[in-house]
């Protein structure tokens, strides 16, 4: 099992480790950097819309009454499905576990309705076996199905949240919240970590398409819609009924807000403005009685959230009036000062009522009961966070329902999955969300019975026009094949333009068998999520200019360009909306490509069926360094202003706009160490004999001093965009050294491996190790010459190895002075392209395998 899915490797505190001992512990335990003072009368208010239920307190006081410390210690803790099984939820008595965006059934690369169905009913039969006197307490299931229930195959994928917020249309985010709860509970699971209420600042920050709009006046409009389309409305039978989930606003608080626009960064914001932008749809949601909220992973003046008691307990809980439970994001508790994955009793202290553990749950869980056993968490601080979680579990009706393959729309699910009505849901909503940019000479709307080509690489690409958080979490490695009943934009026009009598063409490339009336080129950014989706600038894949040669050559030869642009957030394009007569700023709008037909073409008796209806809900940069880019800010002067869109009534003709982008120097992205063939800036390549001695390797040929490892380039792609090093000697090694160190402690937290574009032609039988360092006398390696030497050789592939493999090494991951390195023993050949961090690999690497 790869170590990005097992449990930690740090051993548990003994749960029966004294009270002493685990005092002295705490009592020299460094203190957490204390928040920033908070001020209450700041902050919204919010009412939570549940009057007082004896009944209902009754059962949950009874039930507290019965449990044992340990049970209560296991309701407080979620673990992930790749770290937990049923039986460890029938010992542990855990009360939660959720699947990550890369954890399915068995482990498996993707999931049917029926698979999730399975895995939830034995972990729901685990928790509620009550043998050996347990307290039966029904486990509840968490997923992000953040754009619909976008971890299951076959699953309607709704527009990402960025593009939503351009409709400024709560019914319809009531709706889609609905069909989203529907569909999450056909596959048994009762738990969806959305709505995301971030209110994004930096379009640099690459969880910015989660967010809705860049406005805390939209954000705050869609909240309650949101909550209660997920929910139910609270106080009617339908709230959370077998058809509605458990919702989640998130991430509590100012996650928007980072410096640079870095994930997991620090807010630097006054209190005044962290309550009035970023809180600004958490009490609408409160309101609307959403059940849970999660802490961020980030800072609010170097506090990390999920131990600032200020605002999780004193705002939250008490100035918002919020009675349901927090529960933290994916190890976030370990990022508090003085605490780590498995052990944290200063966020629970805080306000914290449930850790997302999902690789640490069994240490965090030891470490919680010898601290609630010592006094270090206060009794009746354990009881209060047990007791949200179980009015939680109450109101939705776990103890009652049973299995969750036995709920209705499960027993249905085939019919509920990506039905019909939820299919046209998400085509209006991607309707609704297109803004048109441009549109000189009334080029659009095209004419369906005339003869179209369609290019681009997002053309025909369902897995690129949904983006990140889509069957796994950073949305890559997907062909159409995986997402039956979906449409790609190619699939729309062609079904379009064929009934009304026209000829569609494919070509990405733009090379055609017969000169088109009209060209639609659909392009944009490939699919990411938190980390891999951070950017140094917001200008459009700088350095590489693919898309604008395609718009430029179909231009000059008198065809008139409609742009489709596929991002999950405004981005500097001034060269490509130039080299269009039409540009649409398509977002990234789901499993539903249609839906841009619906509005780019007439019907076929000539009229316009669908009119432009989006506007802005984010301001569009006039160069690649205007970040952050808000309304209210001095100097504030966009290419596109908030709340821009034009519709075909407007007569507008756009001139042509500067092309200067501001950047200067080569643009690297972040955790790209060497590219076709050479370190990036910042990056210098060494060669290293057997006697330590090292020789450059930036410039091919090269050797060093003693001949022990030997460096030539070789093409792969391109000229010489690779490099091939072969050793003869024992010791040798090839390293990446950066200037300056790197942290990349957050992405080790997740499911990131650093991946290798190589080409294997021979090991040797002494070995292969690649490994990371960390400062003098800091480093770890790992094991990998008889995974390698199994490759095929000779054939190019992305190899990644995860992260945790070099932290479990002895890496600080704090401070990486050498992201990679690699040593082998002699007659060993690879060749090497590209090193970078990433998600989207062709083979894994098992640094547990022998």
């Amino acid at each position: 099992m790869p170590l990005s899915t097992r449990p930690s490797s740090r051993r548990p505190v003994p749960a029966l480790l004294s009270v002493l001992a685990l005092s002295l512990v705490a009592a020299v335990a460094p203190a957490a950097d204390p928040p920033a003072s908070v001020h209450p009368s700041l902050w919204p208010r919010a009412h939570w819309p549940f009057p007082p239920d004896p009944a209902l307190e009754a059962r949950v006081q009874a039930l507290l009454k019965r449990m044992t410390v340990e049970e209560k210690v296991g309701q407080v803790i979620q673990a992930d499905i790749g770290s937990v099984t049923p039986e460890d939820v029938r010992k542990y008595r855990l009360g939660a576990v959720l699947a990550g965006g890369n954890s399915k059934p068995g482990g498996a690369r993707t999931a049917t309705a029926a698979q999730w169905q399975a895995l939830a009913d034995a972990f729901y039969h685990a928790s509620m076996d009550a043998s050996g006197g347990h307290v039966a307490i029904p486990v509840l299931f968490g997923i992000d199905a953040v754009h619909g229930n976008n971890g299951t195959v076959g699953a309607t994928l709704f527009p990402q949240n960025s593009a939503l917020g351009n409709a400024r249309d709560p019914e319809l985010l009531r709706e889609i919240g609905a069909a989203t709860a529907a569909e999450v509970r056909a596959s048994g699971l009762n738990w969806t970590f959305a709505p995301t209420l971030a209110v994004p600042q930096d379009d640099r920050w690459g969880r910015s398409y989660e967010g809705y709009s860049e406005d805390p006046k939209v954000v705050a409009s869609y909240a309650a819609a949101m909550v209660e389309g997920l929910q139910g409305r609270a106080g009617t039978p339908q709230f959370l009924d077998g058809s509605h989930a458990i919702a989640s606003a998130k991430h509590y608080l100012g996650d928007g807000g980072t410096r640079d626009g870095v994930d997991q960064g620090d807010n630097p914001d006054d209190e005044a403005t962290l309550a009035r932008i970023h809180a600004a749809g958490y009490p609408p949601a409160v309101d609307a009685g959403v059940q849970t909220v999660m802490a961020s992973f980030s800072s609010w003046r170097g506090a990390k959230m999920s131990g600032n008691k200020g605002l999780l307990t004193d705002v939250l809980k008490r100035r918002m009036d919020f009675g349901g439970f927090v529960v933290g994001d994916w190890n976030s508790h370990g990022q508090v000062a003085g605490c780590r994955n498995e052990d944290c009793p200063q966020a629970i202290n805080a306000g914290l009522d449930m850790f997302m553990a999902p690789d640490s749950w069994k240490g965090l869980y030891e470490h919680t009961l010898a601290e609630v056993k010592a006094g270090a968490i206060p009794m009746a601080r354990l009881d209060d966070a047990v007791g949200r979680i179980l009015r939680v579990k109450l109101r939705l009706h776990l103890f009652e329902q049973g299995a969750p393959s036995s709920l209705p729309l499960a027993r249905r699910a085939a019919q509920v999955l990506g039905s019909p009505a939820h299919r046209e849901l998400a085509r209006r909503a991607v309707r609704e969300s297109l803004v048109l940019l441009k549109n000189n000479g009334g080029v659009l709307p095209l004419d369906p019975r005339k003869r179209i080509l369609v290019a681009g690489e997002g053309a025909d690409s369902i897995s690129m026009q949904s983006g990140g958080w889509t069957l796994n979490w950073q949305g890559t490695g997907f062909t159409n094949a995986d997402f039956p009943g979906a449409r790609s934009i190619w699939d729309g026009i062609r079904a379009q333009v064929q009934a009304a009598g026209g000829t569609a063409e494919l070509s990405v490339d733009g090379r055609y068998a017969r000169k088109p009336d009209a060209a639609v080129v659909v392009f944009g950014e490939d699919p990411y999520a938190e980390f891999q989706g951070d950017i140094p600038n917001v200008g459009y894949r700088p350095g590489d200019t693919r898309d604008l040669d395609l718009l430029r050559r179909l231009r000059a030869q008198g065809i008139p360009v409609v742009a489709v642009f596929l991002s999950g957030r405004p981005l500097w394009v001034n060269p490509e909306i130039n080299a269009a007569d039409a540009f649409v700023a398509a977002w990234l709008p789901g499993s539903e490509g249609e839906g841009v037909a619906d509005v780019l073409l007439r019907t076929r008796e000539g009229r316009v069926a669908h009119d432009f209806r989006g506007r802005l809900a984010w301001s569009w940069p006039k160069s690649a360094v205007q970040t952050p880019l808000d309304p209210g800010q001095p100097g504030y002067d966009p290419q596109f202003p908030f709340g821009y869109g034009l519709t075909y009534a407007d007569r507008h003709e756009l001139p042509p706009l500067p092309e200067v982008s501001g950047l200067s120097g080569a643009q690297v992205p972040a955790g790209v160490y060497f590219e076709r063939g050479r370190a990036v800036r910042g990056y210098a390549l060494g060669l290293y004999g057997a006697d330590g001695a090292r020789a450059g390797g930036d410039v091919s040929p090269a050797a060093t001093a003693d001949g022990a490892l030997r460096e030539s380039a070789l093409d792969y792609r391109a000229q010489e965009d690779a490099r091939r090093f072969a050793w003869s000697k024992d010791r040798a090694r090839l390293a990446l050294a950066a200037r300056r160190p790197l942290d990349l402690d957050r992405e080790t937290n997740g499911d990131v491996l650093l991946v290798s574009t190589l080409r294997v032609d021979a090991v040797s039988p002494q070995g292969a190790w690649l490994g990371m360092g960390c400062g003098a006398g800091c480093g770890g390696r790992v094991a990998l010459g008889g995974q390698l030497a199994a490759l095929p050789k000779g054939q190019w592939l992305r190899v990644g190895v995860p992260l945790k493999c070099f932290r479990a090494a002895g890496v600080d991951m704090r401070r990486v002075d050498v992201p990679f390195e690699w040593v082998a023993g002699p007659g060993t050949a690879i060749a090497l392209s590209r090193v970078a961090l990433g998600t989207n690999v062709d083979r894994t690497l098992d640094c547990a395998a022998p």
